[in-house]
C-alpha cells in the first residue's frame, strides 16, 4: 500500500468561520481527519461522508490522548494509505507543539504540509475589540508563552530586553502566572498603570473579558476566578476596546445552540444563528430519504398516473416539494399532467420551494401547519373533489382525515421518509454532558424523539434527564406537545412554524438573559 500524506492545518482560534480556505480544502479532500476540541465540530460537516473520524481529545473511558501517541498515530494513518488532515487550534507554529508531528513524520518520510491558521494571538483580542497594534498606541508586538512554571520563564524570557522591547505584548497560556508576570513587568519598567486584558475562551460563545491594569489584573483574576484558558493582552492598545468591542454586543452573543434538523436542511438556520453571533451546533437526528418500501412506491407510482385527476395538489413542506418533484424527473412525468390541479402549501417557505419551480401557489395557510391548511380549504374545497398530498412517512393523519369526513377524496403519498441520522460527532455528546451546549432547538416532533434515541445509542441511561438541564427551544405547538410528552419543559416558542421566528424567540430569549445577569 502506498503512503498516505499528512496536512497539519491550523483550525483558527475558535469560531469555526475563522479557517484558511487551504485548510478547508485539506478538511474537504482527506480521508481521516484527526481532532480535538480546540477545533470546532461544526468543521467536520465538511468532511467527506465516508472520512475515518478519530477523536483525540478527553472521551468518558479515556483521558486525553498524550502528544506522543497523538504523533504515531498521524504516522499509523499515513501508513494505511490515508491523506489525514490533522486540525490543531489557532496556527500549529505557534506552541502547536507542530515540529514534534512534522519531524515524526520525517522521519518515517511521510510527505506533510503545514497550513497556516489565524493565531489566537491576533483574532482573540480582535474578538474583544482590542486591534493589537494601533497608529497613536503601538507600533510592534511580542508573543510570549505563559505556560512554564517562572523558573522556566525566567530561562525562556529576558524580562529586562522583553518588557520594553514592543508596544503589545501577547502572553498565550499565562494566566495562572499572571501576579509573577505583571510583578516582572513592572520590575523591569512598565508601569502599574499600564492596560492589561485577558480574554477567555475568545472567539467563542464563552469569551469573557477582564480589564484592568498591570498593578491591579492579578487580583482581580483572583477575585473573579477568572480561569484559563485565556490570552493577556499588556499595552496601551487595550484602550480601544471600550470604543471598538463588538462580538460581546451580537444579538445571539453567548450561546451555542444545538440544531437537531437534518444536515440539509440546517444550513438555513446555522447561517441565522451566526450571523447574530451565536455559534450553531449541528448534531443532526434525523436523515430525510426516498422511501425504501416496495408499496409506498407502487403506491406513488399509481397517484402519479391518475394526474389528471386531480383538483389540487397540497404540499405541507418543503420536503415534500423537493422529493415530488425528484418523483416526476424519475418518471419522466410533465408537471403539466396536473393541469386541472390549484396548487396549495402550508407556508411561505413551502411556498417559495414551489415557486422557484415556476409553480404559483394558489392558496397558503395562514398557519403553518395541517389545521392551518384545513382552515385555508374550508370555503374553498367542494365535496367531491380529489386532492393528492406528497408527505413525510410520519406527517399527522389529521389532514387526510378531515378532508375525508368532508367529503373530500384525499390521497396520501409518501414521497420521502424521515428516519434515525447516525451519530456523527461524538464529542457533542461530551458537550451536552458537560453543559457546554446553552440551548436545544427542536423543529419538529422527530427530532425530539431521535435525538433520544440517538443519545441511548450513544450510551446515555436516561436522555430525557440529561435533555431536562438544558433550556428548550420549540418551533411550535406540535412539536411543543411532543416535547412534553417526555415530561420536558419548553421554554421558548416561536409564535409561526418557521425558522425565522424560531430564531427571533432565540434572540428574544438572550436579551431577556442579559438584563437578568445584569440585575443581579
Amino acid at each position: 500500500m502506498n503512503k498516505g500524506k499528512v496536512y497539519l492545518v491550523g483550525a483558527g482560534p475558535g469560531d469555526p468561520r475563522l479557517i484558511t480556505i487551504r485548510g478547508m480544502q485539506c478538511i474537504k479532500e482527506c480521508t481521516a481527519i484527526v481532532y480535538d476540541r480546540l477545533a470546532s465540530p461544526r468543521l467536520l460537516r465538511y468532511a467527506r461522508p465516508d472520512v475515518k473520524r478519530v477523536y483525540v481529545g478527553k472521551l468518558p473511558d479515556r483521558h486525553t490522548m498524550k502528544q506522543e501517541d497523538i504523533n504515531q498515530l498521524l504516522v499509523d494513518l499515513a501508513l494505511e494509505g490515508h491523506t489525514v488532515t490533522r486540525l490543531k487550534g489557532g496556527d500549529p507554529t505557534i506552541f502547536g507543539r507542530v515540529g514534534e508531528e512534522a519531524g515524526l513524520l520525517r522521519k518515517h518520510n511521510i510527505d506533510f504540509e503545514i497550513i497556516p491558521g489565524i493565531t489566537s494571538a491576533i483574532s482573540v483580542p480582535a474578538y474583544a475589540g482590542i486591534p493589537v497594534t494601533h497608529r497613536e498606541h503601538a507600533s510592534s508586538l511580542s508573543i510570549i508563552t505563559g505556560h512554564e512554571s517562572p523558573e522556566k520563564l525566567d530561562r525562556s524570557i529576558y524580562w529586562d530586553k522583553v518588557t520594553n522591547a514592543t508596544g503589545t505584548l501577547l502572553f498565550l497560556m499565562g494566566v495562572a502566572k499572571i501576579d509573577y508576570i505583571s510583578k516582572q513587568l513592572m520590575k523591569h519598567g512598565r508601569s502599574a498603570d499600564t492596560p492589561v486584558a485577558l480574554v477567555r475562551w475568545g472567539t467563542t460563545p464563552e469569551q469573557q473579558t477582564l480589564v484592568g491594569t498591570l498593578g491591579t489584573i492579578a487580583e482581580l483574576v483572583r477575585t473573579r476566578k477568572f480561569e484559563s484558558p485565556a490570552i493577556i493582552i499588556v499595552g496601551d492598545v487595550v484602550k480601544q476596546r471600550e470604543a471598538l468591542q463588538w462580538y460581546e454586543k451580537m444579538p445571539l452573543f453567548g450561546m451555542r445552540i444545538l440544531v437537531t434538523r437534518a444536515r440539509a436542511q440546517a444550513s438555513d438556520f446555522a447561517e441565522m444563528i451566526e450571523a447574530l453571533g451565536g455559534e450553531p451546533c449541528e448534531f443532526p437526528v434525523i436523515e430525510v430519504r426516498k422511501p425504501q418500501e416496495s408499496q409506498h412506491l407502487q403506491h406513488i407510482e399509481a397517484c402519479l398516473k391518475q394526474a389528471e385527476g386531480y383538483d389540487w395538489l397540497a404540499f405541507t413542506s418543503v420536503n415534500g416539494v423537493e422529493y415530488f418533484f425528484q418523483y416526476l424527473i424519475e418518471h419522466r412525468l410533465d408537471i403539466r399532467k396536473f393541469y386541472k390541479a390549484r396548487v396549495a402549501a402550508v407556508g411561505p417557505k413551502t411556498a417559495e420551494a414551489l415557486e422557484q419551480r415556476g409553480i404559483k401557489v394558489d392558496l397558503q395557510a395562514s398557519r403553518y401547519d395541517a389545521e392551518g391548511l384545513l382552515e385555508a380549504f374550508e370555503h374553498v374545497l367542494q365535496p367531491g373533489e380529489r386532492v393528492l398530498l406528497p408527505r413525510g412517512d410520519l406527517a399527522r393523519a389529521v389532514l387526510p382525515e378531515q378532508l375525508r369526513q368532508q367529503g373530500i377524496h384525499a390521497d396520501e403519498i409518501s414521497v420521502y421518509e424521515t428516519v434515525i441520522a447516525p451519530l456523527q460527532e461524538p464529542i457533542i455528546i461530551d458537550w451536552l454532558k458537560e453543559k457546554h451546549i446553552h440551548m436545544l432547538t427542536f423543529t419538529s416532533s422527530s427530532t425530539v424523539k431521535n435525538l433520544i434515541k440517538v443519545l441511548e445509542q450513544a450510551g446515555i441511561e436516561d436522555p430525557v434527564a440529561l435533555i431536562s438541564q438544558y433550556p428548550i427551544a420549540s418551533i411550535g405547538p406540535i412539536t411543543t406537545a411532543t416535547i412534553e410528552s417526555f415530561g420536558l419543559k419548553v421554554t421558548i416558542e416561536a409564535e409561526e412554524a418557521t425558522i425565522e421566528s424560531l430564531t427571533a424567540a432565540l434572540v428574544g430569549y438572550n436579551a431577556a438573559q442579559r438584563i437578568e445577569q445584569e440585575e443581579k
